[in-house]
């Protein structure tokens, strides 16, 4: 016997409408929850690994990019990410001078070398420098 199911364009309106109306009761939840997030999750670093090197094997990443394709990218970053994208931005200004703090401290104590006139192989030495100092800062 066949399960009867709702068209599509149904089921996914009432999707749409139950998630726009379930902002409070997301936030309540996160409000509420006494479990510690930080702990439990880097406690599943493996099964996180684990997932990963499976869907490397089964090239999961280029599926779902290649099933996507352009077109929605652009329609999804055009329309969406265009309207959230200064909220986002002023929500994270803390988080951003806290993350750029240890490179700007680098970039202000850097030692380079001296200036070199314009073409000089000297100043890709320059620009070497900063790179590899960006980069340890980074990886420290």
């Amino acid at each position: 016997m066949a399960i009867q199911m709702k068209d599509l364009a149904t089921i996914a309106a009432k999707y749409v409408q139950r998630a726009q109306a379930a902002g409070p009761e997301y936030k309540a939840g996160v409000d509420g929850t006494t479990a510690d997030w930080a702990g439990v999750t880097a406690a599943a670093n493996e099964n996180y690994k684990a997932g990963v090197t499976e869907a490397m094997g089964r090239d999961a990443f280029k599926k779902g990019v290649t099933a996507a394709g352009t077109a929605k990218w652009k329609d999804k970053a055009s329309n969406i990410g265009a309207q959230r994208y200064g909220q986002g931005v002023s929500g994270a200004a803390a988080a951003y001078q806290a993350g750029f703090a240890p490179f700007a401290a680098a970039i202000a104590n850097a030692n380079l070398p001296p200036r070199a006139p314009r073409g000089s192989p000297a100043n890709a030495q320059r620009s070497s420098t900063m790179a590899d100092l960006l980069h340890r800062t980074k990886t420290k």
